[in-house]
């Protein structure tokens, strides 16, 4: 199901799987300014900003290496990808938070949904020198219960063991569980862990259309996809 939600097929929710880049927070700005002071770094051409949007979400190597292979036209050696990478954390380090924003309905869902008494998950492929920091800067931090970054597992999205982690650390089952996230990468992996999948319809998604991305629907922001959640969630499980 692709529609817009008005509904939520399945039991009780008692735990939302929340992704950061593209999700909580627009961090393209940043994300663009320290790829553009690694490449002019590197003595390479500029990346446009909107090409960039397609890279977020599988990790900033995954991001360095398509971002050098742009400008260059060529896949980075080992040498010149290790070169990059170092840039470019170094410079996003200096930068991170400065120009990101806080979507549309963010906080206002995440209230809602600790109101209601759901247990709350950041889940990012966003290393956790980066995230932590980003996430305590925007204010958002105290929502989560959990933050599951790639250091916590042997595998990334769009393996499900991030997933399956975030259920673990907040005593939920996948089954009672909601992935809420903005790409096709969040919803192989929701689905793979036997997640839910709520798609909002801004963020950094690969090029295909939102109708193409599997999901139990799509909703406008966080807030109304706190609205989706009936009933309070189930006791702790056995």
């Amino acid at each position: 199901m692709n529609e817009a939600a008005s509904s939520l097929r399945g039991g009780p929710v008692r735990a939302v799987l929340i992704d950061l880049d593209g999700t909580l927070l627009d961090t393209l700005p940043d994300l663009a300014r320290a790829a553009r002071e690694m490449l002019a770094e590197l003595e390479l051409p500029e990346v446009a900003r909107d090409a960039l949007g397609g890279l977020v979400g599988k990790g900033v190597r995954h991001l360095v290496r398509r971002c050098v292979e742009a400008a260059s036209g060529s896949d980075p050696d080992e040498m010149l990808l290790e070169s990059a990478l170092e840039a470019f954390e170094r410079h996003y380090r200096m930068c991170n938070g400065d120009e990101t924003l806080v979507y549309p309905g963010v906080r206002e869902g995440l209230e809602a949904m600790r109101v209601d008494g759901r247990r709350l998950a950041c889940v990012t492929n966003k290393a956790a020198r980066f995230s932590l920091p980003l996430l305590a800067r925007c204010g958002l931090a105290p929502f989560f219960d959990a933050v599951v970054t790639p250091e916590r597992v042997a595998r990334p999205k769009p393996h499900p063991e991030p997933y399956v982690e975030a259920c673990r650390l907040l005593r939920s089952t996948p089954a009672a569980s909601v992935v809420i996230g903005d790409s096709g990468i969040d919803g192989a992996a929701a689905r793979a862990a036997g997640c839910r999948y709520l798609l909002v319809p801004y963020g950094f998604r690969e090029r295909i259309p939102l109708r193409e991305i599997e999901s139990d629907g799509i909703v406008a922001t966080l807030l109304e996809a706190a609205s989706l959640f009936r009933g309070k969630p189930d006791q702790d499980p056995d």
